[in-house]
Formats: structure tokens, sequence, C-alpha cells
């Protein structure tokens, strides 16, 4: 019998936040059953003692199916390989460092799904865990909203950890495993098969700072979601809105990404004119044109 809710959770390094992960899954309080994919690429760490203590000792532990490869497949690849493990109607995603907080989370999530079939995917506000003094994450709104592709065609504003969806492909292209992200372009294809809607209650805490994504610096972020977007516009290239949409984004980190090499240029023509000005008001300079001044004054 395949299980209601297939929860991913992929894992590289995270025997510090693992064990919190885990828990938080294992706590959840469902009326129906649920499995836990844990996809470790290969962890040079701990983790594997960790998780292998838990399913030992937790009384869900059976909730588990742990896969350990024995090379690293690289993070997309490894995410893309998990979510196609899962056996679930529905599909929730947690990585290994970040954690659920509430127990109901699932429950009140497939339930609003069950009710609503023109609905395929859900999320809710996060707590962003953080030592930074500016907000990494989109804002999350205090009422319960409801988006359309179209809306998430202009920006991400999906924190993945929040994340329950209809089981709507049983195979994902074949590109998500080249993109150098991996939630956006899912979210996307999944909001292709119906409404989003957001959920204002906290039910989980994004890491900042210890992913892949959050440790990258702002030039490779861009440059990531740069290539990551060519791959949506080629994919919905004959959805007018959403491929406008996605263009819109496109040409908006362009703009951000040149922009300090346009700056780089108006800085050399002014650094040039100063040089200039500089040169021809050297005191050699003045002295000469005084002379020629003085020359003239007395020729005349």
């Amino acid at each position: 019998m395949n299980p209601t809710v297939s929860v991913v959770m992929i894992t590289y390094g995270h025997e510090d936040y693992i064990e919190e992960s885990i828990n938080g899954v294992l706590s959840q309080t469902f009326n129906a059953e649920i499995e836990l994919i844990i996809s470790d690429d290969c962890s040079p760490d701990n983790t594997e003692t960790v998780i292998k203590k838990i399913i030992g000792n937790h009384p869900n532990g059976h909730w588990i199916k742990y896969i350990k490869h024995t090379e690293n497949k690289g993070a997309i690849p490894n995410f893309v390989w998990a979510i196609s493990q899962a056996k679930g109607k529905y599909i929730a995603i947690c990585e290994g460092d970040d954690y659920w907080t509430d127990h109901l989370k699932l429950q009140k999530q497939v339930d609003f799904l069950e009710e609503h079939p023109e609905y395929s995917l859900t999320f809710h506000k996060i707590k962003e865990l953080t030592t930074r003094e500016e907000k990494f994450t989109y804002p999350n709104p205090d009422t319960e909203e409801i988006y359309t592709i179209e809306d998430l065609a202009k920006e991400n504003f999906i924190i993945t950890v929040s994340v329950v969806f209809r089981k709507n492909m049983e195979v994902l292209p074949d590109w998500l495993k080249y993109s150098p992200i991996g939630d956006y372009p899912l979210h996307m294809l999944n909001a292709s098969f119906g409404l989003i809607k957001y959920f204002p209650q906290e039910m989980a805490t994004y890491r900042v700072g210890s992913g892949m994504w959050s440790t990258q610096n702002k030039v490779d972020q861009m440059v990531n979601t740069m290539y990551c977007l060519r791959f949506l516009l080629l994919h919905f290239k004959k959805n007018k809105e959403v491929h406008q949409n996605l263009s819109g984004q496109y040409n908006n980190f362009r703009t951000a990404l040149i922009q300090p090499f346009d700056h780089k240029k108006a800085l050399d023509v002014k650094l040039k004119d100063y040089r200039y000005i500089e040169n021809i008001t050297s005191m050699g300079n003045l002295l000469k044109m005084m002379k020629i001044k003085i020359a003239k004054k007395l020729k005349f």
C-alpha cells in the first residue's frame, strides 16, 4: 500500500542538524501513512550514524527509508533522484538542515488539498534562523493568499521547507537535474497543474547560511538564477504570460548583474577626465600658460 505523503529529505554533511530535521517529521500527527525518504549524498561526516540511531530508537523510525549514495551525485541530481523515489499521493520537502515546528503541518496542508482539487501546491509562513541583519527570504504575508503560476513566474516567493504538493508528474523533466536550482523549477512545474495556497501560520524553520544556496554570494546567486530561468523559458515558451513574466525576471537579473560593470565604465571615464584636468592644471603647465600670457601682453 502506498503512503499518503512522501517526505523527501536530502542531506550532505548535516550531522549537526539532521536529528532536528528528522524529529520534526517523525513528530507529525497524521491520520494516514507517511514515508520519509532520506537521500544521503555520500556525506563525509557522521550524518549516517545519527540517522541510523534515530531509525533504531524512535517509535516512528520505521517511516524512514534511508539511502546513502556510494558516490557524491551533487545537490540537484540528488534532489531530483530523491523526489523520483516518492510513492505518496502528496510530497513534502524538508532538507537536512531545516526543520518543521508544527506537529499538524502535514495534516493541515493535506486536508486542504484533499478538499480543494483545483489547488496543486501549498506553502506557509516560515521562521528564518540567521545571524544576518537583513532578511534572506521573501517576506511572509500575515493573511491567507491565493497565487497562480503567473504570480510565481515573476519571482520565487516559496521557501521549500514549507511546501506540500500533489504528485503531479511520475517523471520529472530531464533538464531539471542540469539546472543549478532545483526547488524553483519544481514549484513552477507543480504550479502549472493548479492554484497555489499560502497559509500565514508559521510551521517550519529555514536555516540560513548552512545550505548550498544561502552560502553563495550575490553574483553566483544571480548567475545561477538566470541559468535556471533559461530552462524555464524554454519549458514554458508556449504560455505567453508565464513566459513574459519569466523574461522580465531574467532581464532584471541581467540588469543587476551588468550594473557594476556600467558603473566601472562610468568611473573610468571620470578618472580619465580627472587625470586630464590634473595634468593640464599641474604647476608646470600653469607656469607655461602664465609665461605665454605675459609674453603676449609685453608684445602688445
